[in-house]
Parts: structure tokens; C-alpha cells; sequence
């Protein structure tokens, strides 16, 4: 099947997003902070009249914030009809993979196995397939605990 994904690294990690779940990839201007949250929630920040919550992925994985002048550019999805926008370190190429995913092998960093589905690869190189909602979701049980 040939499936369409967006490749980028994210916590110094090859990841792939299944395509039908991104609205765009942006470059991040403004993200103001909101007292209280957790630390991967970086702020708030505005897209064409709309807020978006901004979440830190990396500091999901790492547990360290990044700091605000490396924010850089966002994955915009709209999860549960809300809009996030999700910090990446870098976006490579949007590109089809025939063979589809692969089953997950080998050892996989105790830090990814919440976020991990799967494996794509291109030209080569393993991409671990992720779903943005569930950075969202394991931010709220991470809060919740």
C-alpha cells in the first residue's frame, strides 16, 4: 500500500506521521507562555486567527523544556477538534513508502515505546511511525499522574 508520510526528526529521532494527520508544518514566531502548565506545554501561539496549543514533544521524551529561542517549526494537527501545534527539530520530506509499516524490532528506547506504532523506511533508514495524538494524550496522563 502506498501510504504518504512526513519524515522529520524530532528529539534527535528519524520519525514518520501518517500524512492524513498533519494540517501543515509551520515556522513558530510567538509562543507565549501560560503559568501552570506542564513542561511540555510550551504556550500559545496564533495561526491564521486561530490558538494553538503549542506542545514540546521533545521535552515529552527528554523531559527537558527546549529552550524558547530554538523553537523552530510545528506540526499542526487538529486532535479531538482542538488545535496543537507540535514541536519538531526538523521536517525532511513528505514522500510515499511502498512497503507500508513494518513491525516494531530490536530494542526500542524505553522513552519511545508510549509513542511508537511501527517502522517506515526510506531509502534505507528506519523512521519510527508515530501518532501525533498520541504525544497529546500521554501529555494529559503524564499531568494527570
Amino acid at each position: 500500500m502506498d501510504q504518504l508520510y512526513l519524515l522529520a526528526t524530532l528529539a534527535g529521532t528519524r520519525v514518520a506521521v501518517a500524512a492524513q494527520e498533519v494540517e501543515a508544518v509551520v515556522k513558530l514566531a510567538d509562543i507565549s507562555p501560560v503559568p501552570g502548565m506542564p513542561a511540555h506545554v510550551a504556550g500559545l501561539s496564533a495561526l491564521r486567527s486561530r490558538v494553538l496549543t503549542i506542545i514540546d514533544v521533545p521535552a515529552l521524551i527528554s523531559g527537558t523544556p527546549t529552550p524558547s529561542a530554538q523553537c523552530g517549526l510545528a506540526i499542526i494537527a487538529d486532535i479531538s477538534g482542538h488545535s496543537y501545534g507540535l514541536m519538531v527539530d526538523a521536517v525532511h520530506d513528505i514522500c510515499q513508502v511502498p512497503e507500508g509499516d513494518l513491525p516494531l524490532r530490536g530494542q526500542l528506547d524505553r522513552a519511545w515505546s508510549p509513542y511508537a506504532r511501527a517502522i517506515v523506511e526510506q531509502d534505507g533508514q528506519p523512521h519510527l511511525l508515530v501518532s501525533l495524538a498520541s504525544f497529546i494524550e500521554s501529555g494529559f496522563l503524564a499531568q494527570a499522574a
